[in-house]
């Protein structure tokens, strides 16, 4: 299938790694699930990955069917229900991903600022902006150096050098 770089994204971050084994059954939940998406009884054109077996991300085409309140309700009340089954927080904002050489990694807020202080994160730090909001923000802008992220207005003053 084919998606437009228009599609719409959500960007879902668990605070914690997905073991391989995890991964393969969220994945299956989420084919399933985006298999059955519907807006007003239309079939969404939607698909799902999981990144770094940290990420869970919805796309959905709307060049078919738009994605309405009630559809994103669905999407919000599955994520929901991946939480409880497997143990992991989708929905803290505060717990920030970046990478640390290969490594994805994610921590809460404070942690985050306590790096940044001691310089093990610093404005060439990958960061993950899980505010993408379609296919081409998902492929330019999601991971980015710190100094190019909306990470560098809430911190600037904690950054070492």
């Amino acid at each position: 299938m084919e998606f437009s770089s228009h599609s719409r994204v959500w960007v879902y971050q668990s605070d914690r790694k997905l073991s391989p084994a995890e991964a393969l059954q969220i994945q299956v939940q989420l084919d399933n699930f985006t298999t059955g998406w519907t807006a007003h009884n239309n079939q969404l054109k939607a698909k799902a990955e999981i990144r770094y077996n940290r990420f869970l991300i919805l796309i959905v085409d709307e060049s078919q069917a738009g994605a309405s309140g009630c559809s994103i309700d669905k999407s919000v009340n599955f994520m929901k229900q991946l939480e409880q089954q497997f143990g992991i927080n989708l929905f803290d904002r505060f717990n920030l991903a970046y990478r640390d050489g290969e490594e994805v990694l994610s921590v809460p807020r404070q942690q985050f600022e306590e790096l940044l202080k001691q310089g093990k994160i610093n404005t060439e730090t990958i960061v993950f902006n899980n505010l993408a909001q379609n296919v081409t923000e998902l492929q330019t802008k999601w991971e980015v150096p710190f100094k190019d992220s909306w990470h560098i207005q809430l911190f600037r003053d904690l950054v070492v050098g």
